[in-house]
């Protein structure tokens, strides 16, 4: 049993208990794997130096060819397990919180101290002259730095980007005119996840020379830009007022930095006009820019600026009343044809409000239906008991459809953000056209249930017993023929007769 106290099956041992760990530890438990190195690090000294193999000088046993090869064996391993030791503590404790994450720097200073630790290796337990061995390997570096020429240049930008630090992992980044999420920065090469969903690798060497777009820096503020040709027969003051009441009705925008709009280009066909805007987050600029046109769109319409080329004769027979073009905008309307669609705009008032305005109190119980002609309004309301922006409205938005149909109160504030021109339709006006087609007014009940911007205030009247025993439908229906008193006492005898 002696050889169990023998330094060199003891050291071996120790080695063998570092493979075993390597391979029993999880990756993912980092810092096990890191304290177990550490450990077994700290015993093999130990054991090596109370065996007098100490690592500084030549192994021992020269009389015994096998005892002294397993000794400079053991020796090397410590030199070995000593580098990895020191790049755990340079990753861990000296490297900034920024290069941790990033692997290339890790990567080049644990190459860099392991080099040096095989040449002490060969210095001190070899005891081979290490001057001969760094002349040949300085040739051999010229040589195979020639050879390699092109991915060293991929190495040093790497080593470049990753001291500059344009971008991190998980960033979105636009690099030589390619956009995607960065997932890796390595030795050689970007790695980037298109919109796609595509792997584009971009080698470093090419990324340090291409202009790189951070869309994720500063985290807190993203612009977005919007580019609208407008007709040049329209003049650009109105033009510039349509798209500024537009970009202030968009509501991811921020109000800090301030959106503007410029006119960008004028050439004989059209004048190009950019909307800027910022947001919060990168996930709200698809949201922005899509408002942004629409915006501009119906705010355009509704100041009768068109954004037809002139390349194309524009036919302006048979152009739809405003009204009645608002009105077909609504969505309980579509079951109305185009004479009863007039016969409504005929009977609609227009109102007109400065900015700052209110216009419809949260107590009041709305049985009239608002439909915006021109300006940005604000729609407010309790939230989680706080009183929050719910809405906002434009040109073609409409306000009100249960309330002038079945009566329903909307329980909501509104107020203007600019100037604007209202048009409202009251109940009564409403009542000769569901009594001269109640099918029509079963039609509306139908379309108002369907319709997502009322989804809020219907989804209160489901729990309601009698909602829960009829069904949203037929108590709409029910609501409509008491409000508007559709069906006579007669015809109501014969039914149920």
């Amino acid at each position: 049993m002696a050889y169990l106290l023998d330094p060199l099956f003891l050291g071996a041992c120790v080695v063998l208990c570092d493979v075993l760990a390597w391979r029993l530890i999880p990756p993912a438990h980092t810092r096990q794997r890191h304290l177990a190195r550490l450990a077994i690090f700290v015993l093999l000294t130990i054991v090596l130096v109370h065996g007098g193999m100490a690592p500084l000088n030549a192994a021992p046993f020269p009389g015994q060819p096998i005892r002294h090869f397993i000794a400079q064996a053991l020796e090397i391993i410590w030199w070995l397990l000593a580098a990895r030791v020191l790049t755990i503590m340079l990753g861990t404790l000296f490297l900034p919180q920024a290069w941790r994450g990033e692997r290339l720097f890790q990567d080049v200073f644990g190459a860099l101290i392991f080099v040096a630790a095989v040449v002490a290796a060969v210095a001190y337990v070899l005891e081979l002259p290490v001057t001969g061995l760094l002349a040949t390997s300085g040739a051999l570096a010229i040589i195979v730095g020639l050879a390699v020429q092109s991915t060293l240049g991929d190495v040093f930008s790497g080593l470049v980007l990753n001291a500059t630090q344009p971008y991190h992992p998980g960033d979105l980044v636009s690099v030589d005119g390619v956009d995607g999420k960065v997932l890796e920065i390595n030795w050689r090469a970007t790695h980037l996840l298109s919109a796609q969903g595509n792997l584009v690798v971009i080698p470093n060497s090419t990324t340090a020379r291409a202009r790189i777009t951070n869309f994720s820096r500063p985290s807190e503020l993203h612009g977005v830009n919007v580019t609208i040709e407008v007709t040049p027969e329209a003049r650009p003051q109105r033009v510039l007022d349509a798209l500024d009441r537009a970009i202030r009705g968009c509501r991811v925008a921020l109000h800090k930095p301030e959106p503007s709009v410029l006119v960008k280009r004028m050439s004989a066909n059209a004048v190009e006009y950019e909307m800027t805007c910022y947001v919060a987050s990168m996930a709200d600029k698809l949201a922005a820019a899509n408002q942004l046109f629409d915006l501009a769109h119906r705010h355009l319409a509704s100041a009768g600026i068109d954004l037809r080329p002139l390349t194309v004769a524009y036919n302006n027979v048979g152009r739809t009343d405003r009204r009645v073009r608002l009105l077909s905008m609504v969505s309980i309307f579509q079951a109305l044809d185009e004479d009863e669609l007039s016969q409504l705009a005929g009977r609609m008032s227009r109102h007109e409000y400065e900015a700052g305005q209110p216009v419809v109190a949260s107590t009041d119980i709305t049985d009239y239906l608002l439909l915006v002609d021109t300006g940005v309004l604000s729609v407010t309301g309790l939230q989680n008991g706080e009183n929050k922006e719910i809405a906002r409205l434009g040109p073609g938005d409409a306000f009100g459809e249960s309330g002038v149909l079945a009566g329903i109160p909307m329980q909501v504030a509104i107020g203007t953000v600019t100037g604007a021109a209202l048009y409202r339709l009251d109940k009564a006006d409403l009542t000769p056209v569901l009594r001269a087609r109640p099918d029509v007014g079963s039609e509306m009940c139908r379309l108002l249930s369907q319709h997502k911007e009322s989804s809020d205030v219907l989804a209160q009247m489901r729990v309601m017993p009698d909602v829960k025993r009829m069904g949203l439908l037929q108590w709409l229906q029910d609501k409509m023929r008491a409000l508007h008193q559709v069906g006579s006492k007669d015809q109501r005898q014969e039914k149920t007769s």
